[in-house]
């Protein structure tokens, strides 16, 4: 099966937008990065804007489409993404893989892990926040105080909590995602839940858990997520 990418190109003026001076060489380099095995560049999305700004709309439409197709972003040069660390931290909540064209291919937790390094000062401020709060539990124990709760094997009340609202989250997200398809589906007369499903496993989206067939109860779980949501 072919892996699915997502082509992102950034050029800092409009002049190099209509030109296309700096894009040919970034395409070469995310074709070249891709085509060491089966692989398939479903989307390209080209960013006229500063290096230094955060508001990206081409790379946020981009995200959206890789987690949608579940697809690996693909970046010509790390300079060319951000320069900025807050932003590649939106990147690391984005859920997506990433690959940079000027790097070895590190997807998946290594991946991630090389993006968390170029964080440094959020991942410094972390390692601080942690000294300090062992530091702390360290003293209060050294006085006498009991640390820690319920030991036992279950997980807490608020724990569960946590981990539904989490699902739920992730969940909500992915109908999110999913709205402006469904809207143009609607608009090309396809209406059904069934008929949406079929469309949308023509497309080869992928369903919550990866699976490959879409069903009409699918489509109207996510219907009625974005009905709650407003979407």
């Amino acid at each position: 099966m072919k892996r699915k990418f997502i082509a992102y190109y950034r050029v800092s003026t409009p002049k190099q937008g209509r030109s296309g001076l700096g894009l040919d060489a970034q395409r070469a380099a995310v074709a070249k990065s891709v085509a060491d095995g089966p692989a398939n560049i479903i989307a390209e999305f080209t960013e006229v804007e500063s290096g230094r700004r955060n508001n990206r709309p081409a790379l946020e439409e981009a995200l959206t489409v890789a987690r949608l197709h579940r697809a690996t972003l693909v970046v010509a040069k790390v300079d060319r993404l951000t320069r900025l660390v807050g932003f590649l931290e939106r990147l690391l909540e984005a859920g997506v893989d990433v690959r940079f064209a000027d790097l070895p291919a590190i997807e998946g937790p290594t991946g991630r892990f090389m993006l968390q390094q170029m964080a440094a000062v959020a991942e410094l401020e972390a390692g601080l926040i942690s000294a300090r709060t062992k530091a702390a539990l360290a003293a209060a124990k050294a006085r006498g105080q009991r640390l820690g709760g319920h030991r036992g094997g279950s997980l807490s009340s608020e724990a569960r909590r946590r981990g539904r609202d989490s699902q739920s989250s992730l969940a909500d997200r992915r109908a999110q995602d999913l709205g402006p398809v469904l809207k143009q589906l609607r608009a090309q007369g396809i209406a059904s839940p069934t008929a949406i499903a079929r469309a949308l496993t023509a497309r080869g989206i992928p369903t919550a858990r990866g699976g490959t067939n879409w069903s009409g109860p699918q489509v109207r779980l996510i219907e009625a997520r974005l009905a709650r949501s407003g979407g």
